[in-house]
């Protein structure tokens, strides 16, 4: 059994999402309670061709441990090729096969989520990766429950995985079709759970430690995979593990200390170079700092200016202004 399901462990992972899960954004949630971290995925045929821009997705710090590097594609063979590359630079935790992206030009490359299409070329993949990799890593997987509503058929792509060597799978409890509208079946996420042996980990629409604890008593997942909320809120992992543990609720975190993050966030993205210069870097951050202040008090205009954010000095510009306009009259000082 992998490490961190040992001993009752039950994970709070940290999901794979492009253009989010970054080396800076997972030292966030690392530092919040995320258990265990995978990175964006990368193309196998860029990590043979030694592409930088690919490269730079594997990248990751050792306090990030255990962490795993996701690769893509359809030909076994190169993908188990890659793999092994990727032990050579970085000795990642595990490797993490991506069979669940719905995005389209993932799709039509054969890749992702368009080989729940095709069991014997999805077959072919985990093996040969998980034949590559040998006794260096673990192989693990992620899945959604099916192509559309038509094929669901999770609970037997997980019984070929663990054939085929993987160690654990992660299933997102949507279709390739459904993409992230809707809403997860937990259902046969459940019952891939009590398919397998291996851990099957959960993931789709876990908001709050409530959600979690409710997926966890009422299904044989042996942790989860949270994404879209982290990324908006990446104190979930904190609150989570704190209900788990407690049954008690965290107050929400005060505006103060998501202004300090975000400040924060835009620092280390421009100086981790990921984007190139502090300009090129803001304008990266835009979509991510919209998503950030969701739900703040006067966040339609709040995101209107936002969306021309183009340096360090900007943001906290804003940050200031926002927090000297909500504690007016207070008498509490502006705190960033």
């Amino acid at each position: 059994m992998l490490p961190w399901f040992q001993n009752g462990a039950f994970p709070l992972y940290l999901a794979p999402m492009a253009g989010v899960t970054d080396v800076v954004f997972r030292s966030i949630c690392k530092r919040l309670g995320a258990d265990v971290m995978v990175t964006e995925f990368v193309s196998s045929e860029g990590i043979i061709r030694q592409d930088e821009r690919t490269r730079k997705y594997t990248e990751f710090t050792d306090d990030q441990r255990p962490v795993g590097v996701q690769l893509f594609g359809a030909d076994g063979k190169r993908m188990g090729e890659a793999a092994r590359k990727i032990i050579d630079w970085k000795q990642p935790d595990f490797i993490d096969i991506n069979f669940g992206c719905p995005v389209n030009k993932v799709v039509s490359r054969n890749g992702g989520s368009s080989l729940l299409k095709d069991c014997s070329v999805l077959a072919s993949v985990a093996s040969e990766v998980a034949r590559a990799v040998g006794e260096q890593v673990p192989v693990t997987a992620k899945i959604r429950i099916g192509w559309d509503s038509q094929s669901i058929n999770a609970p037997e792509i997980c019984t070929i995985l663990e054939n085929c060597g993987m160690q654990a799978i992660s299933v997102h409890g949507r279709t390739r079709s459904q993409g992230y509208g809707g809403e997860a079946n937990w259902d046969v996420i459940d019952e891939c759970s009590r398919r397998i042996a291996i851990p099957v980990i959960g993931n789709g629409d876990l908001n709050s430690g409530q959600d979690i604890r409710k997926r966890r008593e009422s299904t044989g997942v042996s942790g989860v995979m949270i994404g879209r909320s982290a990324m908006q809120n990446p104190w979930i992992f904190r609150e989570a593990r704190h209900y788990l543990q407690t049954g008690e609720q965290l107050p929400p975190v005060p505006i103060t200390e998501r202004w300090r993050l975000i400040v924060s966030h835009c620092r280390l993205a421009i100086a981790s170079n990921r984007y190139g210069n502090e300009r090129q870097s803001m304008l990266a951050m835009r979509s991510r700092l919209m998503t950030y202040c969701k739900g703040f008090p006067g966040a339609k205009p709040l995101r209107r200016r936002l969306s021309t954010i183009a340096s360090l000095m900007e943001i906290e510009e804003v940050a200031a202004e926002h927090m000297e306009h909500l504690q007016a009259g207070s008498g509490k000082p502006a705190a960033i």
